[in-house]
């Protein structure tokens, strides 16, 4: 039965997280939300649930958050993992700091740790700062996040906005002592009511630390980098292989992540594949007509065995301008909504092997296709893994890319680790 009850804020978060525990060596399932009806979790020792929580209202973040714990304490599980963005994505109101208040609260802690730290990704925490790569967090390209905009690299002063919780830090230099050092300091902090500190975290090998001073702690959160290192906390073996992904049906990309990193691998997979690229402002004034010439474009490439790119990406600068006129909201809502039809469609006309890039993207796809269980595959790229996704329309291929990750090959790399279309 489950040890370990994860709960992410979106559904490419959640995958990355069950990637990494299975490295660890947990056998790891995600579902979408709560199973609707009964999982099997007889050989299952980790589950992650995956919500789409990262940019809903608070209340609704918080509300579902507890459902989610209710149900992991329900089937036995004794340890629990908070997981949002490595690069923190989140606005002054939370989510990240009332969720973990939240999560506290009902599992009678007073204490617990914030790493987003994930160095495989270029995603390091030093002196509470923010890095990705070479960059503070706030001149990485993240300070032009259209939903969740981040301005400040500090984490310390970032989550202190959004929580009535005490934010401390854990410096770098103590961790690099060791496990024996860290604990006392947990024991410390964690004595007086009501705190949360943030840790410096700049390799690997500083994860494992922390992961192992964590092992009593009932709550952890943090980005997936921390769970490297969880598996040794409950004896398990390091580096248990992911079941391969079978393949079948034609082959899609769909992309609406706005990341820096997105945009260099659409740019670099145009040369390849047959593309399409949709508007806002198209949706905004024909939406089903937009949806019908995809459609077409996609019927007239349906003998190509190359996959099939959508996507509604853009730069900054166009962004900015789409949202003057539309809103933020609208813009991001009409993308997603589009994309999540364009999936529909696709996999009804025998496209079952997807890639989706964008934590909000996913989340729309996912609930559009009625998806419910991840079973995690082969890595891709260092946190997105191809799973098995299924629901009741059956099952299909599936990678969940956050915006940010991925080499610039991923889109054309992605399709070997599951041999020919079949």
């Amino acid at each position: 039965m489950p040890v370990l009850g994860c709960i992410a804020d979106d559904f490419t978060g959640g995958t990355d997280l069950a990637n990494n525990l299975v490295k660890s060596g947990f056998r790891t399932v995600q579902t979408i939300g709560i199973p609707k009806s009964a999982t099997k979790l007889d050989q299952i020792d980790a589950v992650v649930v995956a919500l789409k929580t990262r940019t809903c209202p608070v209340e609704q973040a918080v509300g579902e958050s507890a459902d989610a714990l209710h149900w992991l304490q329900s089937i036995g599980c004794r340890q629990f993992y908070f997981k949002y963005c490595s690069t923190f994505d989140s606005t002054p109101r939370g989510n990240i700091g009332p969720v973990i208040e939240l999560l506290l609260r009902e599992i009678g802690a007073s204490f617990t740790i914030a790493c987003p730290a994930f160095p495989d990704n270029g995603r390091t925490v030093y002196r509470g700062h923010l890095f990705v790569h070479d960059q503070l967090l706030n001149e990485s390209g993240m300070q032009h996040h259209p939903l969740t905009p981040m301005t400040d690299a500090n984490l310390v002063r970032v989550l202190g906005a959004q929580t009535s919780l005490a934010v401390d830090l854990i410096r770098l230099d103590l961790v690099r002592q060791g496990e024996k050092a860290v604990l006392p300091s947990f024991a410390s902090i964690g004595s007086r009511p009501g705190r949360v500190a943030i840790t410096d975290a700049t390799s690997n090998d500083d994860l494992l630390v922390l992961a192992g001073a964590a092992r009593d702690l009932k709550l952890v959160t943090g980005g997936s980098g921390l769970a490297l290192g969880l598996g040794k906390n409950f004896d398990l073996p390091a580096g248990r292989a992911a079941k391969a992904i079978t393949p079948a049906g034609r082959r899609a990309i769909l992309a609406g992540s706005c990341s820096r990193m997105t945009l260099r691998q659409i740019e670099l997979a145009k040369k390849a594949y047959p593309h399409f690229k949709v508007a806002p402002g198209e949706l905004a004034a024909h939406f089903d007509a937009t949806l019908e010439r995809v459609l077409r474009w996609a019927k007239q490439h349906r003998a190509s065995p190359d996959p099939l790119l959508v996507y509604t990406s853009d730069p900054p600068e166009e962004i900015a301008s789409n949202q003057k006129i539309l809103g933020a909201r609208r813009t991001g809502d009409l993308c997603e909504s589009f994309l999540a039809a364009v999936a529909e469609n696709f996999v009804s006309d025998d496209i079952l092997q997807l890639i989706v890039a964008g934590g909000e993207t996913s989340g729309a796809v996912v609930t559009k296709l009625g998806l419910d269980l991840l079973r995690i595959g082969p890595e891709i790229d260092s946190g997105v893994p191809w799973t098995l996704a299924s629901g009741a329309k059956g099952e299909i291929a599936l990678a969940l890319k956050s915006g940010n990750f991925g080499s610039e090959e991923f889109f054309v790399n992605a399709w070997q680790l599951l041999g020919s279309p079949k």
